[in-house]
């Protein structure tokens, strides 16, 4: 059975939704790995794998064993990467318009209810690093905030259970 994507009403293919969206700056580190990995790394361990299976017993040989596992896994990353790339949606944060209310890009202040001020920042799937306080767009506390302007009180669902949060600034990168 050959499987097909739907379309667009612009007959382009539909994409997998919220995870495809990504920022300029976030693409462009995807590229510059899968290019690294195609053009530095993958390129490095074939030589060693050569060099290895021409010593002789490949059952006993770690540089062949260790080559031939990482280079599996340096497939597996391009085969990833070049589908997310392909699949991306590029949105520029500082072309939002509507600066008012919380979409994709946005740099939000919140107050929970234990008084605390947490800022977070929204970006995709695959830029998301909460120590940096970069949330996906997924996440319960992205899906809580948009859309909400500043002063709304937004319910947040964690596995912790329920949790009123009030958004205190709204901000977006400044327009190029």
């Amino acid at each position: 059975m050959l499987k097909t994507r739907a379309a667009t009403r612009d007959g382009k293919p539909a994409t997998g939704g919220l995870s495809c969206y990504i920022t300029p700056a976030g693409i462009e580190a995807m590229r510059r790995e899968l290019n690294a990995l195609l053009r530095d790394e993958r390129p490095k361990i074939v030589e060693i794998v050569s060099w290895a299976a021409g010593n002789g017993d490949r059952s006993e040989n770690g540089d062949y064993q260790y080559g031939k596992r990482r280079l599996r896994e340096i497939d597996r990353r391009i085969r990833f990467l070049t589908k997310r790339i392909d699949n991306a949606i590029i949105v520029d944060p500082a072309a939002q318009p509507r600066r008012d209310r919380v979409f994709f890009g946005a740099r939000v202040t919140y107050a929970t209810e234990r008084d605390e001020e947490r800022t977070v920042t929204i970006l995709g799937v695959d830029e998301a690093d909460m120590a940096a306080g970069q949330v996906s767009l997924v996440s319960p506390v992205a899906r809580a905030l948009m859309r909400a302007g500043v002063g709304d009180e937004v319910k947040l669902v964690t596995p912790r259970g329920e949790e009123m949060i009030e958004v205190l600034a709204i901000a977006y990168p400044p327009l190029p």
